[in-house]
């Protein structure tokens, strides 16, 4: 097949999403399929146009297997709402007229979301080059910036979710994490279409991130060494309510021995810095590289996961897995009943707690880390649970698969003979 491939984020990008997409094309090009991805400069780590990739709004890249073709971002301040609506639109404009002009046409589109309006892009590709356009949905937007806050004008709202509904009738098949997702948006389309929303989890790559000796390098750096550190490490956004955090390091500064590390980069760091001036037990550190991302696991004795309440419908954490991955116990403050809790729960790998619970979330981490020979093994059991999960080439074959039946043809090698020059 050729497929056209669009996206945020794409390698050497380092954000998750780019991870992702990144691994699902090698696997598919390994197959025999030939690809056009269309994504943006890489911007995520700094949010700004990384050094070496020009002005120009458009570079495109020939590769053996097809093209990538990167287009400008434009990076605003996520906090600025309308800023950041206006770069969705901009990039969004850009990256489904590059995938228009391109030849050969694609047998099939895929398009990924968040940001939402890529949903039009890959309808607009699909519809003008005569291609179903299956829709990727990592998070369900707009519903995670209404429960987190962040969209609130009614006006908006109303917009979002028609540009939502109309994406998800017009696509052929959508995508999504978990079982809760897959409700959530089945509920938005008519009853004869719901059963066109499919669940292909992410992978757990369980080979590039594996459990390595507690003290390592990573608390050298910051001054960690010989302590019990408690870590959230991911996006600082408006979807994490890290402030929980921050609380249960007050409740506990007492303990002398006790650190714990905020590990990453996003709009609410800022203002979660300064709350946490007077608390000499959290460390605030970058985020790292990542082929970094088994050592800075490694270097936790427990990790969180935090999402805010009526979130876990529209969000999985990808964090989660790979905490997993690195055999590492794990405290999650969510929705009761949800994916992320059920997952903690089945595997054995930690506690979960009521979202927005900061006096639980306490206690659940003081009960963690007072018995740690049962949270070695709680980080053993997650292990375990995540090495029989689906690997990048398991979930790659999945979407080929689903490829396959809304083109009509088998998922199998393609046509060596068809070019995308």
């Amino acid at each position: 097949m050729n497929l056209t491939v669009i996206c945020p984020h794409f390698a050497p990008d380092g954000a998750p999403t780019g991870h992702v997409m990144t691994s699902l094309v090698e696997e598919w090009v390994e197959q025999g399929h030939r690809v056009h991805v269309v994504t943006a400069k890489p911007w995520y780590t700094h949010h700004r146009v990384e050094e070496g990739w020009g002005r120009g709004l458009v570079q495109a890249e020939a590769r053996p297997w097809g093209r990538i073709t990167r287009v400008h971002p434009f990076p605003t301040d996520k906090r600025n709402i309308p800023a950041r609506a206006l770069a969705f639109f901009g990039f969004t404009l850009l990256a489904g007229l590059v995938a228009i002009v391109r030849r050969p046409r694609p047998d099939v589109v895929v398009a990924m979301s968040p940001p939402l309006t890529l949903g039009l892009a890959g309808w607009a590709v699909g519809a003008l080059r005569r291609a179903p356009f299956v829709f990727n949905i990592q998070d369900v937007f707009p519903d995670v910036a209404v429960e987190a806050g962040v969209l609130t004008n009614p006006l908006v709202v109303r917009v979002a979710a028609a540009i939502e509904r109309f994406c998800y009738r017009r696509a052929a098949a959508v995508t999504v994490l978990s079982e809760d997702l897959r409700e959530n948006v089945a509920a938005k389309l008519p009853e004869e279409q719901r059963d066109k929303v499919a669940v292909i989890p992410n992978f757990i790559d369980t080979g590039s991130v594996a459990p390595q000796p507690r003290e390592n390098e990573y608390r050298r750096e910051h001054g960690l060494t010989g302590s019990r550190v408690v870590m959230y490490a991911g996006n600082l956004g408006f979807s994490q309510p890290v402030e929980l955090l921050l609380d249960a390091a007050r409740e506990l500064a007492d303990q002398a021995d006790l650190r714990f590390v905020v590990n990453g980069g996003g709009a609410a760091r800022p203002a979660l810095e300064r709350a946490a001036r007077d608390l000499r037990n959290v460390r605030f550190v970058d985020l790292q590289p990542r082929e970094r991302l088994s050592e800075v696991l490694a270097a936790a004795d427990l990790h969180i996961v935090l999402l805010r309440p009526g979130l876990a419908r529209s969000s999985v954490p990808s964090k989660l897995y790979s905490i997993l991955a690195a055999a590492r116990p794990i405290v999650a403050s969510v929705d009761e009943g949800s994916e992320v809790a059920r997952t903690v729960q089945g595997a054995g790998a930690g506690l979960a707690v009521p979202a927005g619970d900061g006096g639980a979330l306490a206690k659940a981490i003081c009960a963690v880390l007072a018995d740690p020979d049962e949270a070695a093994r709680m980080g053993q059991r997650g292990r375990s649970f995540v090495e029989g999960w689906p690997s990048p080439a398991g979930v790659a074959a999945e979407y080929l698969e689903l490829l396959g039946r809304v083109t009509g043809e088998r998922p199998t090698r393609s046509d060596p003979g068809r070019s995308v020059a």
